[in-house]
């Protein structure tokens, strides 16, 4: 924790309101200083999770995305301004800043990745607590088998359109992920970019999974919620499925079956929404310096130290250090794969 000493006076007065709320008391307040939670994805409900963890004192964030800030992102990404979506900076950076700006005593750490079986044991190494905050299934999976595996507790929380949905996955003493989502949704599963968002439903999402993470964290146990719990706030509608007991068929944390985080059947390229191809499929430091300069004849091309943008015709790709890419203009992962191995190379 940088030059800090819990018992000054500036700590007792940053969180002085927290610690009144008796549950939490000065005793919660510094377990929640020595914890430590990976955050997985930035986006919505990721950023207005880690605005509200940092506020609350939590000691150690790991921030992991894969994404960048665009204008789009604004309406609802809590921690992004109109600066960090002209730069293109990728979120988990954007707001390991604004997050210094308002705690500087949080250790924030940004790792601007795709969470994929090759990396996860690494980037989650250490942390307490996982919370979930990504926009696909795939990596939910990913998480629970993660989870279980490692007998570490996470937060499913997901929000889209009005509607919001959290739920603690506890190793050994809940249900986890695929107790009660055996497969993941069959058929076109809604997105923020095909059905909309409200922001209020994104605030909501993460402030009931940072509410959980809390009580977790502080010790009081007793007060996890054991459901699936759902809100449509434009409908004002409701409801709870009980998650209390692990289903003993389950081939995750009844046969322990880990196939997602053995990655059976991961695709190289996916789609991931706004008319965009993922190309994650080579894992290679790349450098940008000299990337840059070889396509300033083939198009517009803008770059920081953690990634690239390169405009041609009706397409961008936005290469990151690692050798990943997002193209925009397609959902024809052949024709993404093309042009990654036109410009970057194969």
């Amino acid at each position: 924790m940088a030059d800090f000493e819990p018992n000054n006076d500036f700590f007792r007065e940053r969180y002085s309101r927290q610690i009144l709320y008796p549950p939490v008391g000065e005793a919660g307040q510094q377990r929640l200083l020595a914890s430590h939670v990976a955050l997985v994805g930035c986006g919505a409900t990721g950023a207005a999770a880690a605005s509200l963890l940092a506020r609350a004192g939590v000691g150690r964030l790991t921030l992991i995305d894969r994404d960048f800030v665009e204008p789009s992102n604004l309406q609802r990404q809590v921690l992004f301004d109109e600066a960090d979506a002209a730069e293109s900076l990728p979120k988990a950076e954007a707001a390991r800043r604004k997050i210094t700006l308002f705690n500087r005593d949080v250790v924030v750490e940004a790792q601007v990745a795709d969470l994929v079986p090759d990396n996860i044991h690494a980037l989650l190494d250490g942390a307490d607590l996982i919370l979930d905050a990504t926009d696909n299934f795939e990596t939910r999976y990913l998480l629970n088998d993660y989870a279980i595996e490692q007998s570490k507790p996470w937060i499913y929380a997901a929000a889209v359109g009005a509607y919001a949905v959290t739920m603690n996955i506890l190793p050994g003493e809940t249900a986890c992920l695929a107790c009660i989502f055996p497969k993941p949704p069959g058929g076109p599963v809604e997105t923020c970019d095909t059905a909309g968002i409200l922001n209020t439903a994104v605030n909501l999402a993460a402030s009931i999974e940072v509410t959980e993470a809390i009580k977790l964290l502080t010790g009081n146990l007793s007060a996890l919620r054991r459901s699936l719990l759902s809100h449509d706030l434009w409908l004002n509608e409701r409801s709870e499925v009980s998650t209390a007991n692990p289903r003993a068929d389950c081939t995750v944390c009844g046969t322990r079956d880990f196939t997602h985080l053995r990655g059976e059947g991961r695709p190289h390229i996916t789609l991931c929404g706004r008319n965009s191809v993922q190309i994650h499929e080579h894992h290679r430091p790349v450098n940008l310096a000299e990337i840059e300069q070889r396509l300033l004849p083939h198009g517009k091309v803008r770059s920081n130290s953690l990634l690239l943008r390169f405009e041609h015709g009706p397409f961008v790709l936005t290469l990151f250090t690692d050798g990943r890419a997002v193209v925009q203009g397609t959902t024809d992962p052949a024709q993404a794969r093309s042009l990654y191995a036109r410009f970057i190379g194969s």
